[in-house]
């Protein structure tokens, strides 16, 4: 039989994975478990291993009505918690729809057996896209690994034609940059890094990389102290663009949009005529603008002037594919 020096760690294993307060494990069902795992205990073996944990940290508590049931019920995730991890798993459109059930089993078995099977039962199936990139839990894990050892990664990029397939960027010639950090935006998992050639920050999408090496050579020392915080502030759906600080005269009712992109920290104040003001440092791109647009009358751009000509031509440019007639 299995070294009985070991059982408290089995009692504790079997009450955790499957009890909880409504699902309480009477004295000889827990011995039966055991001698499936191969021990072969009494009922006094059970009572000091249970003592010992509870003596320890590892709460197992007794039912009241029944003093031979017991259950443990501190976790280190309730079900609120759980749930909100599950529901991130299923939106986020990186994980492929593989690991998403992995990932989702693996989440609600925190909870324990029977409220796993619960929380696997009422859970809403996401009609999100998913990724097909199997590959990309090994590009975390490296890039993860060359940020600690702050080392540059090389990788290949790639796109999909209309016949679903890779398209590699560069003739499939490989990317060299230096990893600053990974970041979940608009269901998306990117790397930012430090590009050497363009100088400055890039961001690429993980589940587009392909075959992600860890080089030799250390990442760039450079003066530049990045605050990737308030640049992926700036960021708009991940686009890279100029800096610039925009004025905005915005309606009352998008309150809540501004302090959700921008954080509630910003320049904001009230006008006369109800409407609101504030400034914000964005990157300027083609995303930005659109952002703009998507709030039609409700949200200006005041200044600066480069900036509200630029938003104005990229309006009129959308305008006219459509006095163009149609194709």
């Amino acid at each position: 039989m299995t070294d009985k020096r070991l059982l408290p760690i089995k009692i504790w294993e079997i009450l955790y994975r499957e009890t909880d307060e409504n699902h309480p494990m009477g004295t000889e069902t827990l011995r039966a478990k055991l001698f499936e795992c191969g021990f072969d205990c009494d009922r006094r073996a059970v009572y000091d291993s249970i003592d010992l944990l509870n003596k320890n940290g590892y709460e197992i508590k007794k039912n009241r009505k029944r003093s031979y049931e017991y259950f443990v019920v501190d976790r280190p995730f309730d079900d609120a918690e759980l749930q909100i991890l599950m529901d991130a798993v299923q939106a986020a459109s990186f994980i492929t729809a593989k690991k998403t059930k992995e990932f989702i089993a693996k989440i609600a078995d925190l909870a324990g057996k029977m409220r796993a099977e619960l929380m696997q039962k009422s859970k809403v199936e996401f009609n999100t896209p998913k990724s097909d990139n199997e590959h990309i839990y090994y590009s975390v894990d490296r890039i993860g690994t060359a940020i600690e050892q702050k080392k540059q990664i090389s990788f290949l990029y790639f796109d999909y034609d209309i016949d679903r397939s890779r398209v590699y960027r560069k003739e499939k010639m490989r990317y060299v940059v230096n990893p600053l950090a990974t970041v979940f935006s608009n269901d998306n998992y990117y790397l930012m890094c430090y590009d050497d050639k363009h100088d400055d920050i890039g961001h690429y999408r993980i589940d587009r990389m392909d075959e992600v090496e860890i080089s030799d050579a250390p990442v760039t020392e450079t003066d530049r102290r990045f605050n990737l915080a308030k640049h992926k502030k700036q960021l708009f759906n991940m686009f890279n663009g100029s800096d610039a600080r925009v004025t905005f005269i915005a309606d009352k009712t998008l309150i809540d949009h501004i302090f959700d992109k921008f954080g509630k920290d910003i320049d904001i104040a009230r006008m006369e005529d109800g409407s609101v003001r504030f400034t914000a440092d964005v990157k300027e791109s083609e995303a930005f603008f659109g952002w703009c647009c998507s709030f039609g009358k409700k949200l200006k751009v005041i200044a600066p002037k480069s900036t509200v000509r630029a938003l104005k031509s990229y309006a009129e440019e959308i305008a006219a594919q459509y006095d163009r007639g149609e194709q």
